[in-house]
């Protein structure tokens, strides 16, 4: 038996988000997997990443593949750092940094957890987001890229499967607010998942996945 178990944050639990009668992305991803497979939810709204690791303590005893989507919550907490002043370039790039370097350990300590279950495991970047004034978009863009950074290495260097939700995620109506996906984006992300396990056993390598 296959069972699926989305770990992370509100990228996953986005019931709250999608509208009333609308699937989440749990439920999508079900409807997408083979006949006989199963979709668990253990991701929770607002969680940072060392959250996943109260989450990997209620994976079912029968889960057979994990897919984590964690850090915007980390890059939200530290988006203040936006509208602080600076004198220089240089204190610019090193407060983020530092920010950075928190994250990786954070995130790293996470997957070292994610993967003492010795499960196939895929991870995933943050995506874009979409937020309406083009100059605020685009410092939030440039400052998740310090983010990704951290997971795309990650990723690549304990070869796993790497599902770029910025790509994934690419057009407005993929989000119901800024920063959660509306159903159609869930159903995106949903049809990747669903590629990534039904085509995967046991991960052997990295690979990039965009649709």
């Amino acid at each position: 038996m296959t069972h699926v178990v989305l770990l992370g944050d509100s990228i996953f639990d986005n019931g709250a988000y999608v509208r009333r009668g609308e699937p989440d992305v749990v439920k999508q991803v079900q409807a997408k997997l083979p006949q006989g497979w199963t979709a668990t939810l253990r991701a929770v709204d607002g969680a940072v990443a060392t959250g996943v690791l109260s989450q990997l303590s209620r994976l079912p005893s029968e889960a057979s593949h994990l897919v984590v989507s964690a850090g915007g919550n980390d890059a939200l907490r530290s988006s203040g750092i936006l509208r602080e002043e600076a004198r220089s370039v240089a204190a610019v790039i090193g407060r983020f940094a530092a920010v950075q370097d928190e994250f990786a350990r954070s995130y790293r300590a996470m997957l070292d957890a994610v993967l003492e279950r010795r499960l196939p495991t895929a991870v995933c970047t943050i995506y874009d987001a979409r937020f309406p004034d083009p100059q605020e978009q685009r410092l939030v863009v440039t400052a998740l890229s310090i983010f990704n950074d951290v997971i795309t290495r990650e990723a690549f260097a304990r070869r796993l499967p790497l599902i770029d939700l910025r790509l994934i995620c690419d057009e407005p109506d993929d989000y119901a607010n800024p920063i959660e996906p509306s159903a159609k984006g869930g159903d995106k992300i949903a049809s990747v998942i669903a590629q990534v396990v039904a085509g995967n056993t046991i991960f052997p390598r990295s690979q990039v996945y965009a649709r």
